[in-house]
Parts: structure tokens; C-alpha cells; sequence
């Protein structure tokens, strides 16, 4: 199974940085678990690793590596990943043309519908869960 996704420049040169300053040999890259959770969003699991794991399929782009298990594939399939950094924050945001603006209080506050954002302050080696919000 095989996932259609984009990354943009500034997403390309951000996952590049998390891999080459990770202090891995060549050939590492960006392992990716994404799954449902959220308001109308994703949480997600990433860190620098050396290598694909049992179940994930690499995928290269613009010479970077990126492990990603069936799951991931099937939910990234059709999203746009890009990176962005304002006065306040900054971090990975998800964008899913399919996916319906959030219906709860929270939605106040919330981005642009379909658009899900995960802050840098979530990336640690050996990775950690962080709750990407809509």
C-alpha cells in the first residue's frame, strides 16, 4: 500500500534538519507513526531513526527518508505537510483537503479547517507522542 502525500520545501528542510542533527549514519530518516486522536485531527509519533522498522515502508523524497507503517500511509494518503513558524509557534501542520472543520468549543481557536499542527517543542530523540489539533 502505497500513500500520496506532499511535502513542502519548508517541511523538507525541517524533517532534514531533525535527521542530520540526530547523529545517525547515512541512510537514516524521519519514522513517522500517525493515527487518529484529536478534534478532528492526528496524533503522532516521530523521531530520527537509522532505519525503517518491521511494517514501515520508506519513502524518499527530495533525498530524504521517511519510515511510515500501513496505518500512517493510509491517513497521510492525500495530505499536504508543511512547516511553519510565526512570533508564537511553530511545528508541522497536516493538511487534509477531505477533512470537515471541528464542531466542539474548541474550534474557537483553531487553524484553518482540515489543518492539523504539531509544535516543535513535541520532537525529542526516541520520539514522543504529541497531539496534533485541528
Amino acid at each position: 500500500m502505497s500513500a500520496q502525500f506532499t511535502l513542502t520545501a519548508a517541511a523538507e528542510k525541517f524533517i532534514g534538519r531533525i535527521v542530520r542533527f540526530s547523529g545517525l549514519p547515512a541512510g537514516a530518516g524521519l519514522s513517522l507513526r500517525v493515527s487518529p486522536g484529536g478534534c478532528s485531527g492526528y496524533s503522532a509519533e516521530f523521531a530520527a531513526a537509522a532505519g525503517p522498522k518491521e511494517g514501515e515502508q520508506v519513502f524518499e523524497v527530495s533525498g530524504l527518508r521517511l519510515f511510515l507503517a500501513a496505518e500512517s500511509r493510509l491517513l497521510l494518503d492525500g495530505v499536504t505537510i508543511d512547516f511553519t513558524e510565526t512570533a508564537t509557534s511553530s511545528g508541522l501542520n497536516f493538511i487534509n483537503p477531505n477533512q470537515a472543520a471541528c464542531g466542539c468549543s474548541s474550534a474557537e481557536n483553531a487553524g484553518p479547517a482540515g489543518v492539523a499542527k504539531i509544535e516543535i517543542g513535541a520532537i525529542g530523540r526516541g520520539g514522543r507522542t504529541a497531539t496534533l489539533t485541528p
